[in-house]
C-alpha cells in the first residue's frame, strides 16, 4: 500500500516550541499569588506516629497551610491512577498515622517561599514509637516478620499468587533429555526521568480544581482525585501539555499531587509542589526487584518439553502496580519460546524500602532475562547455537501468546533471521575472543515480544474526535497524552493519511481533560495503537462525509472519489478534481460544512518482536564490560515515523545496558536508607558511554487492529539487550551472570572462581 504521509519522518508537530523554549512544560509555570511547597519526610523505615507537633511551623512568618494526617481525608486510595483495573492495589492513604519506609511523606508545608518552606519543616516535631522492619523479601516472608499493613489478608504477600498453568509439567520434564534451572536475581533501577515530579493547583470561586501536572494519564488523576476528596468530574480539570518523560513511573499518583491539592484548598492560593532529584528516587518508583527460580526441560533436538518458574517480587511499602507486574511477568513466561507444559507463580511481597511500581517493559524485563539467559545455557550443553535454538522455538502464527490471544505472523523468527544475516552470526561467533593481553570480545543475542496494550488486565478503549475547518485544514482532538516520544506527530500523521491531506494541514490538540475525549493514558505501547486507530476511525468519517459533499460538485457518486494532497478527484478522469478546500467551503449563502468525526476504538491484544545482537569487550584485570556494538533488529507491524520509531529503540537500548551493567537503587538494609538517591551514586550511561546502534526495523507482521497494521514500540527495546550483554559476556570470558546489574567487581570474582575450578597442568580434572 502506497503511503503519503505514513512511514515519512516529518517534522514533528512539537519541534518549534521545544528548540525556542517556548513549549511550557508544569514546572515551568507560575501564578500571581502562588504558595511553594514541601513535604516532610522520614527518618526511620517502619514506625507509628504518637506525635507531630506542627505550631512552629506554623507560627513561621509567611507560612500559609500546614497538613498532617489529622488535616487530610483518610481514604484509601490507588497508587496508580487505575482505579477499576486489577492491575494495582488500593492500600493507600494520603498521610498516615504509620510510616512504612525511609522517607515517606509526614507532612506538608505552603509558604510564600521554597526557603521558607524548607524552614517550616525543620521546625516541625514528630515523635516516632519505631516498629520492627523487614528489608528484604526473605525478611517479610518469614513467619515472625512485622506485617507492615494491618490489613493485608496474606500476611506480607501483596496479594494472593498468581499461578499460570498449562499441559502437564509432570509428563513434560518425564519426556525431557536435558532438564536446567537455576536462580536469577534483578535490581532496582529508576526511571530517571529529565523531569522530576511536579503540579501547580488552584481552586476557583465555585469550587472547581486546576490541577497542571507531569503525568502520564491526566484522565485517572482526574478520576482519583475526584474519587479521593468526593469531588464531581466536572470539578476536577487537568492539564499537560509537555512533559520530560515518565517511562511508566508517573502512572502512579504520588503523594505530592495529592498534597498540592490539599494545601492549595487550606490556603486559598495556588500551591505548586517540585519534588527535588533525591525525592525523585525517595518517594518515586522503581522497576520490582525480581527472584526468579526456572526449571526447563529439552529434547535432544532443543524442543522445550517443561518451564517451570516463581517469580518472587518485591514491592517496597505498598502496592502500587506489584499485581499488574507479577501477572504480566508470569504470563509473559508461557510465550517468547513455545513451550506446551507449563507450571508458572509469581507473588509479589511488602517490604519496607521505597514503592516499586510501573516501568518501560512491565513484568517483561523480569522474566525474559532469565528466560533467554537458561535458553543459551540450554543451547551450550545440546551442542546447538543460541540463536538456532531460539529459532527453532520462536513463537510464531497462531502459538499462544502471554495474553491468550493467537501471535500474528513470525515476527520473531524473521527478527532472528535478519539479525544473524546482518551480524554474520556463525562467524563473529567462531571468531577468537583474545585481541592482545586482557581484553576479550564476545557476541550475544537475547529476544523479546511485547503487547501493544495491557488488555486483557485493562479493558482500554481509545477515543478521537476528527474535525474539518471551514478553509479545509483539519483538527485532531486527543485525550492522549505526549510523554516526548512525538506521539502527536504520528497521530496527525495517521490522521491526514486517511484523509488524503498534507499533515502540515492537520493541527492537534490535547492535554485538558475538560475539552478532549476521554483517555486511559499513555503506557503499554498502546497510543500509536489503540489512539491511532481511533483518530484514524474518526478521520475516515470526516472523508465520508467530505467525500459525499465533493460528489455533488464533481457530478460523481462518492465511491468514485480519491483524496490525495489535499485533492478531490474522479478515478480515472485525470484533471478533474476540487481541492478539499473548495468542497468543504460556503456556496450559495450557506455556510461552510459541518464535518466532524467521532470514534471509539476497544483493542485485543497485537504483539511486537525484538532480537538484540550485542558485542561486549571485557578486561580481565579491571572487570570492566564495555558494549562495543548493538544491531537491534525490530519488528513493529507498520512503522509510522521511522526517526522516532527508531529513537524510541536506541533510548531503550541505553536504559538497558544501564540496567545491565551499572544501575542499581540501593537500599540499606540493616535501616531501611537509601545509600544512592542522586545521580552522582546512581550511574546511567551517558551519551559518551553509548556503543554504536545500527537499528533495523522490519514490517512483515501487521496487525490489522492498528492503524495501517501498526503496533507498538516504546517497551521494547529496553526487554531484550539485557540478556544479549549477559550472554555477550559468557561468550567473551566463560563466566555466566545470573542477576543484573553485572558490576566490575563481580566480573573478577567470577573470573577468580572460574580460574580456582580449572584443572591445573598435570592434576586429573
Amino acid at each position: 500500500m502506497n503511503m503519503s504521509v505514513v512511514g515519512k519522518s516529518v517534522k514533528r508537530v512539537d519541534t518549534l516550541g521545544k528548540v525556542t523554549g517556548l513549549a511550557r512544560y508544569a514546572g515551568d509555570l507560575s501564578l500571581p499569588g502562588m504558595l511553594h511547597a514541601k513535604i516532610k519526610r522520614s527518618n526511620i523505615a517502619h514506625a507509628s506516629i504518637k506525635q507531630i507537633d506542627v505550631s512552629k511551623a506554623r507560627a513561621l512568618p509567611g507560612v500559609k497551610a500546614v497538613l498532617t494526617h489529622q488535616d487530610v481525608p483518610r481514604v484509601l486510595h490507588y497508587g496508580s491512577p487505575h482505579p477499576r483495573s486489577a492491575s494495582v492495589t488500593k492500600d493507600q492513604y494520603i498521610l498516615d498515622n504509620k510510616v512504612r519506609y525511609w522517607g515517606e511523606g509526614v507532612a506538608a508545608v505552603a509558604a510564600i517561599s521554597e526557603e521558607i518552606a524548607e524552614e517550616a519543616l525543620d521546625l516541625i516535631e514528630v515523635e516516632y514509637e519505631k516498629l520492627p522492619a523487614a528489608f528484604t523479601v526473605e525478611q517479610a516472608l518469614c513467619p515472625d516478620a512485622p506485617l507492615i499493613h494491618d490489613t493485608s489478608p496474606g500476611g506480607n504477600l501483596v496479594m494472593d499468587p498468581v499461578i499460570v498453568t498449562r499441559g502437564d509439567i509432570e509428563r513434560g520434564f518425564a519426556e525431557a533429555d536435558l532438564i536446567i534451572e537455576g536462580e536469577f536475581k534483578g535490581g532496582r533501577p529508576t526511571p530517571a526521568y529529565m523531569e522530576p515530579n511536579v503540579c501547580l493547583c488552584q481552586w476557583d470561586g465555585n469550587g472547581k480544581l486546576t490541577v497542571w501536572i507531569s503525568t502520564q494519564a491526566p484522565f485517572m488523576v482526574r478520576g482519583v482525585i475526584a474519587e479521593v476528596l468526593g469531588l464531581p468530574l466536572n470539578n476536577v480539570r487537568v492539564l499537560v501539555d509537555h512533559m520530560g518523560g515518565g517511562f511508566g513511573a508517573k502512572q502512579d499518583l504520588f503523594q505530592n499531587e495529592f498534597l498540592c491539592v490539599l494545601l492549595a484548598r487550606e490556603s486559598k492560593r495556588p500551591v505548586r509542589m517540585e519534588l527535588s532529584r533525591k525525592e525523585t528516587f525517595l518517594s518515586g518508583r522503581s522497576r520490582h526487584p525480581v527472584h526468579v527460580w526456572l526449571k526447563q526441560g529439552f529434547k535432544k533436538d532443543g524442543t522445550i518439553t517443561a518451564r517451570q518458574a516463581l517469580l518472587t517480587f518485591n514491592s517496597g511499602a505498598y502496592g502500587s502496580h506489584a499485581p499488574g507486574v507479577t501477572g504480566v511477568s508470569t504470563a509473559s513466561l508461557t510465550s517468547l519460546y513455545r513451550c506446551e507444559n507449563v507450571h508458572l507463580e509469581g507473588r509479589a511481597v511488602y517490604t519496607n524500602t521505597p514503592i516499586a511500581g510501573a516501568f518501560r517493559g512491565y513484568g517483561c524485563v523480569q522474566s525474559y532475562y532469565p528466560l533467554d539467559i537458561q535458553m543459551d545455557e540450554a543451547a551450550e550443553r545440546l551442542g546447538i547455537d543460541p540463536a538456532e535454538l531460539k529459532l527453532r522455538n520462536a513463537v510464531r502464527g497462531d502459538d499462544i501468546a502471554p495474553s491468550g490471544h493467537a501471535v500474528t505472523g513470525h515476527g520473531l523468527e524473521d527478527c532472528i533471521r535478519r539479525g544473524m544475516a546482518e551480524v554474520k552470526w556463525s562467524e563473529v561467533r567462531a571468531q577468537a575472543h583474545e585481541t592482545s593481553g586482557a581484553i576479550r570480545y564476545g557476541w550475544g543475542m537475547g529476544c523479546e515480544m511485547h503487547g501493544s496494550s495491557a488488555y486483557p488486565g485493562i479493558k482500554e478503549q481509545g477515543n478521537a474526535i476528527v474535525k474539518m475547518n471551514e478553509d479545509g485544514t483539519v483538527t485532531l482532538v486527543t485525550g492522549t497524552t505526549g510523554l516526548g516520544t512525538g506521539a502527536h506527530t504520528a497521530l496527525a500523521q495517521i490522521v491526514a493519511e486517511e484523509l488524503g491531506v498534507k499533515f502540515e494541514d492537520v493541527g492537534v490538540v490535547h492535554g485538558d481533560t475538560d475539552v478532549t475525549p476521554w483517555d486511559i493514558g499513555a503506557f503499554a505501547s498502546h497510543t500509536t495503537f489503540m489512539g491511532g486507530r481511533a483518530a484514524q476511525m474518526a478521520a475516515a468519517e470526516v472523508k465520508k462525509q467530505l467525500l459525499e459533499r465533493a460528489a455533488e460538485r464533481l457530478e460523481a457518486a462518492p465511491g468514485d472519489l480519491d483524496i490525495a494532497d489535499g485533492m478531490i478527484s474522479v478515478k480515472g478522469v485525470p484533471g478533474y478534481q476540487i481541492s478539499v478546500r473548495e468542497a468543504i467551503a460556503p456556496r450559495l449563502g450557506l455556510p461552510a460544512a459541518h464535518l466532524v468525526g467521532t470514534a471509539s476504538y476497544h483493542p485485543t491484544k497485537s504483539y511486537s518482536f525484538a532480537a538484540h545482537f550485542v558485542q561486549v569487550k571485557v578486561d580481565t584485570k579491571t572487570g570492566q564490560i564495555e558494549v562495543v556494538k548493538v544491531v537491534p533488529v525490530h519488528e513493529i507491524g507498520r512503522t509510522i515515523h521511522p526517526v522516532a520509531a527508531a529513537g524510541q529503540i536506541e533510548g531503550g537500548i541505553q536504559q538497558g545496558i544501564g540496567h545491565t551493567l551499572t544501575e542499581d537503587y540501593v537500599i540499606d538494609t540493616t535501616d531501611g536508607h537509601s545509600l544512592n538517591p542522586s545521580f552522582v551514586d546512581y550511574k546511567m550511561p551517558l551519551s559518551m558511554d553509548m556503543p554504536p546502534i545500527h537499528t533495523i526495523i522490519i514490517e512483515t507482521a501487521p496487525n490489522p487492529g492498528g492503524p495501517f497494521g501498526a503496533k507498538g514500540i516504546a517497551e521494547d527495546p529496553i526487554i531484550a539487550i539485557g540478556p544479549a550483554i549477559a550472554n555477550a559476556v559468557y561468550h567473551a570470558i566463560g563466566v555466566r551472570f545470573h542477576h543484573y546489574p553485572i558490576t566490575p567487581e563481580q566480573v573478577l570474582d567470577g573470573l577468580r572462581k572460574k580460574n580456582e575450578a580449572a584443572p591445573r597442568p598435570g592434576i586429573a580434572a
